[in-house]
C-alpha cells in the first residue's frame, strides 16, 4: 500500500462550522488571538481563555465531519494514510481516521501547567478553574499556543519523509513549523495542493494544484489517486 500523507489546516473544518481567524485580522471569535492563544493570555487571563475553549469544544460537540473529512478516511482502504492536522477538533475522528497527528493539540484534551506531560480527556465541554492534575496545578486547553514548541512535528517529518503522495488540504501555509513540511516531502512524488487561495510554492516539482473548498477538491484528489491506482 502506498503511503498517502495529508497536511489538514483549518480551511477543511471551515466547512463543517469550526470557526477559522487566518482571514479576520488576526481576530478569533472577536478575540485578539494573542489574548487566547498564548502563555502570555494564559497568564493575564485564565478565565477568558478557559472560557473560549470551552464555547468551541461546545461548538465542536455538535459539528459533523463534511465530504472531505469523510473521504480522506474513506482512502485508508486504498492507501496507507496518515493525517497530519493544524486543527484542534476531532472532526478527522469523527469521520474515521485512524492515523492522526495532531499538530497544535487537541480540543477535548486538557494539560498540567506544573507538568506538560499529564494529559487527561476532557469529559464533556467544560474546563473550570480550580480543575488541577493529581499534581494539584491548574488544568490548562491541550493547545499549542503561538511562541511554544510542537511537540509533534518530528513525528510529521518523519511521515511526511516516508511519503508516496503527499497532499496539503485547506491550508494557507502560512502558520510555521507546520508550513514547512512541504519542503521535506520527496521531490520525486506527487504533491496535490487544495485550498481556495493556492498559496505561491511554483519552485517544487510535481505540483497538482485544485484550486477550490476542501470537499470538492479532495473528491477531485480521490479520482485522480484512484484512477493511478
Amino acid at each position: 500500500m502506498k503511503k498517502l500523507v495529508v497536511l489538514t489546516g483549518a480551511g477543511i473544518s471551515a466547512e463543517s462550522g469550526i470557526a477559522t481567524f487566518r482571514d479576520a485580522n488576526g481576530l478569533w471569535e472577536g478575540h485578539d488571538v494573542m489574548e487566547v492563544a498564548s502563555p502570555a493570555g494564559w497568564r493575564k487571563n485564565q478565565h477568558l481563555v478557559l472560557d473560549f475553549y470551552n464555547q468551541r469544544r461546545k461548538a465542536c460537540l455538535i459539528a459533523k465531519p463534511n465530504a472531505a473529512h469523510l473521504l480522506l478516511a474513506e482512502l485508508e482502504a486504498d492507501f496507507d494514510v496518515t493525517i497530519i492536522t493544524q486543527n484542534v477538533d476531532d472532526l478527522h475522528e469523527k469521520a474515521g481516521s485512524t492515523k492522526i497527528i495532531h499538530l497544535h493539540g487537541e480540543l477535548f484534551k486538557s494539560q498540567s501547567t506544573l507538568d506538560p506531560t499529564l494529559i487527561y480527556p476532557i469529559d464533556g465541554w467544560e474546563l473550570h478553574i480550580g480543575d488541577k492534575c493529581e499534581r494539584g496545578s491548574q488544568l490548562r486547553p491541550f493547545i499549542v499556543w503561538f511562541g511554544e514548541q510542537v511537540p509533534m512535528m518530528e513525528a510529521a517529518i518523519e511521515a511526511t519523509e516516508q511519503a508516496d503522495i503527499f497532499a496539503v488540504v485547506g491550508t494557507s501555509l502560512l502558520v510555521y513549523p507546520a508550513a514547512g513540511l512541504l519542503d521535506f516531502a520527496p521531490s520525486e512524488i506527487p504533491k496535490y495542493l487544495i485550498d481556495l487561495q493556492i498559496p505561491r510554492t511554483n519552485s517544487l516539482p510535481n505540483l497538482i494544484k485544485l484550486e477550490e473548498a476542501a470537499s470538492t477538491g479532495v473528491a477531485k484528489m480521490v479520482s485522480m489517486l484512484r484512477t493511478n491506482l
